[in-house]
């Protein structure tokens, strides 16, 4: 038979490195929001309250506002762990991708969406440490993939690579379109 838990065990908190830190941007980011409800929506004349343009973006953002309020005190409140600097430059590291994906973006115009991707994919295998065949081979395989469905199939229309220019007037009508 299972075991009813109190009530102090449903909300006991497990607190890890770096809460602290989160509960501040979070609180802090939910308040960023609030603030630019004015200027973002608009209350309409005529118009019943919860039919507003504003009405549930605040309703949301408010929550957010309230929970983030309460996770910051409930950290405050809660025992220090050590390490909180440690979790913080972890979280940083991420931003490592963000610029690798900027770079990509950059790039998708010079050299053109297929050898791009391909360069991409390629490095992300390199880089995260699994450069095997089979993955690489995959890498290629996705590239190749992604590039057709969304050029071919969906027709996104994705900037064409320079790099194309310099290709034979057949294969570089064909590369424009499709890759």
């Amino acid at each position: 038979m299972a075991r009813i838990k109190t009530l102090q065990e449903l909300f006991k908190r497990y607190r890890r490195p770096g809460d602290i830190v989160f509960a501040i941007l979070f609180l802090a980011f939910s308040l960023f929001l609030l603030s630019q409800i004015p200027g973002e929506t608009v209350w309409a004349k005529r118009t019943k309250w919860f039919a507003q343009p504003r009405f549930w973006p605040t309703v949301a953002i408010g929550g957010m506002v309230l929970f983030a309020s309460l996770h910051f005190i409930g950290s405050l409140c809660s025992k220090r762990i050590p390490g909180r600097w440690r979790e913080v430059g972890f979280w940083l590291k991420s931003f490592e991708f963000v610029a690798y994906f900027l770079i990509y973006v950059l790039l998708v115009p010079q050299l053109g969406y297929l050898p791009a991707t391909l360069a991409f994919t390629l490095f992300l295998c390199v880089r995260i440490g699994e450069a095997t065949p089979l993955n690489l081979g995959a890498a290629v395989a996705f590239s190749i993939s992604v590039v057709v469905i969304f050029r071919a199939f969906l027709q996104v229309k994705v900037p064409a690579g320079h790099i194309y220019e310099a290709l034979p007037d057949g294969i570089r009508a064909f590369a424009l379109t499709y890759l």
